[in-house]
């Protein structure tokens, strides 16, 4: 006769958090920091035998070191931040919006094209005004045209949107052709350098004022619209489940269609702030890869905008900082690159944690077993 099977009780289970409290999950967060700056720097001593003391106040004078690196890297953040902004009301309802860089880049290129057309035909003022709604309109249609398929046939977002990044990629290339200056040099070069006609103004004083002033119009507004409006309850309603939102009434094709008019039309002005309000010309790099570090940061924000905020400086500083330490200890980029990424996998990690409650085995279950 066999013996009954023992069942071992595991020594530690994993139960869903049904919420946690605000100070709870910020601690973790600052736990989740505080390894990650532990484990960087075992890193960078095994690696240089340098104090990561000094490497880590070496990160903090490339992002702030000078009132030039300073504003830099407010810029930075409000573009990337503007980018997150756009992605926030897509990622929320599950529509996988892979193709904010392609999105960027045609805000970019229609602001390019203008400044160069336009220059010397309007007042800056006029300029910027039509720039700004123009590239508008080129982000929601770059937007409309996934969303479409999605919304009628059903296609795979991810797919649709990451292949028109592709597109976008080579409409900028042609482009670029096209209006580069000098001939021959396959490089716009800064547009109205002499004129700086289309350029952003200075506000308050400061050379990125009106990128601040537009981007935090843009964080409070689309708090407000996911959290207090209509529409944004619509989203969140789609993005549990759609049977739900069709039992409640609601239209998923359409407000598929609307969410990508939206979130394309943001990414498309995060082009014209990059264009108009940064570079002040146009490349394949204009976007520079921030179409996909946006949806990290919306992500870990959970679609909050204020968090988002906190999130890119944190991201835009690492960034930053790894070209110093790069360059004033002569690691390279793949050295500095491994910090960043050493502390982004233990913030994200850390989502685990707040999400997750970690049970070990009681002196009961073990007996039991």
């Amino acid at each position: 006769m066999s013996s009954p099977a023992i069942h071992t009780a595991p020594l530690v289970r994993i139960a869903k958090r049904d919420g946690i409290a605000l100070w709870k999950s910020c601690l973790i967060r600052l736990a989740a920091v505080f390894l990650a700056l532990v484990l960087s720097g075992l890193f960078i001593y095994s690696l240089t035998k340098l104090n990561p003391v000094d490497v880590y106040k070496a990160m903090y004078d490339g992002a702030f070191g000078t009132s030039r690196r300073t504003w830099i890297t407010v810029r930075e953040v409000m573009t990337l931040l503007c980018i997150a902004i756009g992605l926030a009301p897509a990622f929320k309802m599950r529509f996988w919006n892979i193709g904010a860089e392609g999105q960027v880049l045609i805000g970019g290129i229609v602001t390019a094209g203008m400044m160069i057309h336009l220059g010397n035909t309007m007042s800056t003022p006029l300029l910027l005004l039509v720039m700004g709604v123009a590239s508008l309109a080129a982000g929601a249609v770059w937007g409309l045209i996934p969303a479409l398929f999605k919304a009628r046939w059903n296609t795979n977002e991810t797919l649709f949107t990451l292949m028109l990044n592709y597109v976008a990629i080579q409409l900028t290339s042609y482009c670029v052709s096209l209006w580069e200056n000098p001939y021959g040099s396959n490089v716009v070069g800064q547009i109205n350098q002499q004129t700086r006609s289309g350029w952003f103004p200075e506000l308050f004083g400061i050379s990125c004022g009106l990128n601040v002033l537009l981007v935090l119009v843009l964080t409070v507004g689309m708090y407000i619209y996911l959290r207090y409006s209509k529409q944004g309850y619509e989203i969140a309603v789609l993005g549990e489940s759609v049977n739900t939102a069709r039992y409640a009434g609601i239209k998923p094709s359409k407000v598929i269609i609307r969410t990508m008019i939206l979130s394309g039309a943001i990414c498309g002005l995060a082009g014209f702030i990059a264009v108009a309000g940064a570079d002040h010309t146009i490349s394949v790099d204009t976007a520079g890869g921030r179409g996909f570090t946006a949806i990290i940061v919306a992500w870990i924000a959970k679609f909050n905008t204020f968090v988002m905020l906190l999130i890119s400086l944190l991201l835009v500083f690492l960034q930053q900082g790894a070209i110093e330490i790069a360059t004033q200890f002569g690691l390279n980029d793949f050295a500095a690159n491994v910090i960043t990424g050493i502390i982004l996998f233990c913030i994200i990690g850390s989502e685990f944690f707040i999400n997750y409650r970690l049970i070990p085995r009681s002196g009961k279950e073990a007996k039991g077993a």
